[in-house]
């Protein structure tokens, strides 16, 4: 029998209370329908995807401003997935269908190559994000800063995923939690002992292959109800995390409350340009939705872990990665794209 075989006999052998795991990472959540995770556990274990996709996240009121900016004829450069977010009268990309000048890029330097080409005119970066991609933003700041480039700005919808976990702790169904590996790799596995221990849910950090994400399963099934955190992504995530980057965000950052679709406003959890720095800010705080579920999209409940993909009803009708009406069916990273397209819709 092989490591797999047995670990799949495990899980299927478990017979207690019925137990609900969160990936917290939307990569991990890719991996697991890839893999075809779900549908080899038992109907006691199952997997629920988490607030780990930061296209998921982005609020209406983000939105709007960058479209306001960029009707402003600010040049708006974006991450592909984020141009087809609506907002409250549509998206970057309907704007850039009206001759608004929106960009697709693949990282900020590629933002502030824009800015350099268009010295007359203001550019603006889309940075969204958790700890994972924050250090790029603010390499790109210090380039500006050193280079003297001052037509170029940030547009921030960065948050910190320990609030937000803590946050679930508190108010959502979650016996046990997949933490982010990526995150992981950032601010180190060290950081999820204290809430692991303070809410007695286990936590393992874990690598994005199907074996890797097994063998998470069965070690928190094996420590539900305990304050347990072990990392087995070694090879990438250190226990006190990425030194450099790091001292990166804390060179150009500082905490403050942000929005979570689905959380509502959680304290100290988006991170945000300095003051030293405001000059590269085009306006990003306090930019807050009300969760209303308008429209009769349930993002933020797939999001928490309230409801699964196919209970939205706007899901595989109105709301498809063709015609995508809510932010998780538009990313590479949103739980009902994945669903979808994955895992074959209505599953």
């Amino acid at each position: 029998m092989n490591a797999r075989e047995s670990m799949l006999r495990f899980l299927n052998g478990y017979d207690g209370k019925p137990v609900r795991i969160m990936e917290v990472c939307g990569t991990h959540t890719a991996a697991a329908a890839k893999a075809g995770l779900r549908s080899l556990l038992p109907p006691k274990i199952r997997l629920i995807s988490g607030p780990g996709c930061p296209v998921c996240l982005a609020a209406s009121a983000y939105i709007d401003k960058l479209c306001a900016l960029a009707a402003d004829g600010c040049i708006v450069a974006s991450f592909g997935d984020l141009l087809r977010v609506r907002g409250t009268n549509g998206s970057l990309l309907d704007l850039k269908a009206r001759g608004a000048r929106v960009e697709m890029v693949y990282s900020p330097l590629d933002a502030l190559k824009l800015a350099r080409e268009n010295p007359d005119e203001t550019v603006v970066m889309a940075a969204v994000g958790f700890e994972t991609t924050a250090p790029s933003y603010a390499l790109a700041v210090r380039t500006a800063a050193e280079s003297g480039i001052a037509n170029f700005k940030l547009l921030t919808a960065l948050k910190r995923l320990i609030p937000a976990m803590e946050a679930l702790c508190e108010s959502a169904d979650v016996d046990a939690f997949i933490a982010p590996g990526h995150v992981a790799a950032v601010i180190g596995s060290d950081c999820f002992g204290p809430l692991a221990r303070r809410f007695q849910k286990p936590m393992v950090v874990t690598g994005f292959t199907a074996d890797a994400m097994l063998s998470a399963v069965c070690l928190l099934v094996r420590r539900l109800g305990q304050g347990f955190t072990a990392n087995l992504y070694n090879e990438v995530v250190r226990p006190k995390g990425n030194v450099r980057a790091l001292e990166m965000l804390d060179a150009y950052f500082e905490c403050g409350d942000a929005y979570w679709r689905g959380l509502s406003v959680i304290d100290g959890s988006g991170l945000y340009l300095k003051r030293k720095y405001a000059d590269f800010d085009a306006g990003s705080r306090g930019l807050y939705d009300k969760d209303s579920g308008q429209d009769g999209c349930r993002c933020g409940d797939v999001l928490t872990g309230r409801i699964e993909p196919d209970e939205c009803p706007l899901f595989g009708g109105v709301c498809t990665p063709q015609s995508a009406f809510g932010p998780c069916m538009v990313s590479a990273e949103g739980a009902c794209g994945i669903r979808y397209t994955e895992e074959g819709g209505n599953d």
